[in-house]
C-alpha cells in the first residue's frame, strides 16, 4: 500500500521540526521558496536564486510540499532541492494533479537543474543570472495522448532568469524582482503532454515575478507565467497573489490565489495556493 499524502506531509513536518538547520550564507528570504516544478523560485516562476541559504563554501538542502487547489481540479506537489556552494542546485518533484470533476489522476515527475552563470541576487550591481533545465515525465500518458499532445511520454524545458533584491527600495523596505524566458513544449506543465495540433515547435515563453518584503519574515507579491496553447484547447496564461511567513531560515509557508484560466477545455479555474518549505540543513 502507497503512503498516503496526508502521511507524506506530516513526516515532511517532522523531519523540518526535527532536523532543520540552515545555512548561515544568505540574508533571511533571498533563497526565495521551492516553485511547482521544485525549481528555487517563487510559487509558479522559477528564479535566479538557487533554493538554499548555502555560501560557496556550503551545501544545503531542503523539502517542500505544494498544493494548488481550482475549481475543477487539484495539484499536490512535493520535492526536494539541493544546492551545492552556491553555484549549481538540483531538484525532483512529484505532480499529482486530482480531476475532482471527472475522477482520477495524472502523476508526474520533474527533474531540475539549475547553474548560477553570474552574480548576486543582494550585493552585485547586476541582478543575478542563472540557466535551469526541467525534464518532465508523465507516469502514464494515456490522457495526453486523448487531449492530442504529440509526445505523451516526456519533455524538457529550459529557462534563464534573472534575479534582483534592492535594499529599502520601496519606502524603506526591500523590494525583489525576476523575469525569466523559458523555451518550452509543455502542455499544461507537461501533465498533458508535449506539443500538439496547433503547435509542436519549442516557443520561448516570458515569466516574471514582483514583491516587497516588509520585514525580515513577511512578503507579498504577484507573479505572471506565459503558457502555449499546441492543444488548440485554449491554455491561458497563469497569475498569482502570494503573502509569505518566513518565521526563519528552516521554514516558510506561502498562501496565494492563483488565477489559471482555461485547463482541459475547463474555463475560469482559480483557487488557492498552499506551499510549505523547510531547510533540512
Amino acid at each position: 500500500m502507497g503512503i498516503s499524502w496526508s502521511r507524506a506531509i506530516g513526516l515532511f513536518l517532522c523531519l523540518f521540526i526535527i532536523t532543520a538547520q540552515a545555512s548561515d550564507g544568505k540574508l533571511i528570504g533571498t533563497a526565495g521558496l521551492n516553485q511547482i516544478e521544485g525549481s528555487g523560485g517563487g510559487g509558479i516562476v522559477p528564479w535566479a536564486t538557487l533554493a538554499g541559504y548555502d555560501s560557496r563554501d556550503e551545501i544545503s538542502v531542503n523539502a517542500f510540499t505544494t498544493q494548488v487547489d481550482i475549481d475543477d481540479f487539484r495539484l499536490n506537489v512535493l520535492g526536494v532541492s539541493a544546492s551545492f556552494y552556491d553555484r549549481v542546485e538540483l531538484s525532483v518533484a512529484q505532480h499529482r494533479f486530482d480531476l475532482k470533476t471527472l475522477g482520477g489522476d495524472i502523476k508526474q515527475n520533474v527533474y531540475g537543474f539549475k547553474y548560477r552563470i553570474s552574480g548576486d541576487v543582494v550585493y552585485s550591481k547586476w541582478p543575478q543570472l542563472s540557466v535551469g533545465i526541467q525534464h518532465k515525465k508523465l507516469d502514464d500518458g494515456s490522457i495526453a495522448a486523448a487531449v492530442g499532445a504529440v509526445d505523451n511520454s516526456s519533455g524538457t524545458d529550459i529557462y534563464l532568469a534573472a534575479t534582483k533584491v534592492h535594499l529599502g527600495a520601496i519606502a524603506g523596505f526591500n523590494a525583489v524582482w525576476n523575469v525569466t524566458a523559458r523555451a518550452t513544449k509543455a502542455n499544461q506543465l507537461g501533465l498533458l503532454g508535449y506539443g500538439g495540433v496547433s503547435n509542436d515547435s519549442y516557443e520561448i515563453m516570458a515569466e516574471a515575478s514582483a514583491g516587497v518584503l516588509f520585514n525580515r519574515h513577511f512578503a507579498i507579491g504577484v507573479e505572471y507565467r506565459q503558457k502555449p496553447d499546441n492543444l488548440g484547447l485554449g491554455e491561458e496564461d497563469w497569475f498569482d497573489i502570494f503573502a509569505t511567513y518566513i518565521p526563519s531560515k528552516n521554514l516558510s509557508f506561502t498562501l496565494a490565489w492563483a488565477e489559471l484560466g482555461s485547463i482541459a477545455g475547463a474555463k475560469d479555474q482559480k483557487g488557492l495556493y498552499l506551499s510549505l518549505n523547510g531547510q533540512l540543513w
